[in-house]
């Protein structure tokens, strides 16, 4: 996780309000599939407390685990861009409390207000940028002869 990524720090406390005035909180057991790689994203989810992990299916194995998501970070992407696909699939690893927002509200208040809309895909891009990285490094990591090469 980098600061830039989370809610707290990606977003303008204007912004944040604003966001926040259309979540509604919700808990999950652990093992609950949030969603499933190829299906309608129409939601997504701030974590509260607890972990997901985000997944990626691979013919002929078991979904490789991308990442993990904690405290203050978005839990679902796809819903901001069309055809609003979910690109990967998500488990909770604990029991999580989560806020969650319904895709449609958001992107309506993103067409309303400009600024907030520039704001929410900044964010968007920036956890796009990371978690493309994140599932570059883990798919070396997994399927490279000499992994990713990667010291961390």
């Amino acid at each position: 996780m980098t600061s830039a990524t989370t809610m707290t720090t990606a977003l303008e406390l204007v912004h944040r309000e604003q966001l926040m005035r259309l979540a509604r909180e919700v808990s999950f057991d652990a093992g609950t599939r949030l969603f499933e790689e190829g299906r309608r994203a129409n939601r997504f989810w701030i974590v509260r407390t607890g972990t997901v992990a985000l997944d990626l299916h691979v013919p002929g194995r078991r979904p490789a685990v991308i990442d993990t998501l904690g405290h203050g970070e978005l839990v679902g992407w796809s819903w901001h861009f069309p055809p609003c696909i979910w690109h990967l699939g998500a488990e909770t690893m604990s029991p999580v409390r989560a806020w969650e927002f319904d895709a449609d509200e958001v992107r309506a208040l993103c067409s309303a207000d400009a600024e907030f809309g520039r704001s929410i895909a900044v964010w968007v891009g920036r956890v796009i940028a990371q978690r493309l990285h994140a599932s570059r490094v883990r798919l070396l990591d997994l399927y490279a002869p000499y992994g990713s090469g990667d010291p961390a």
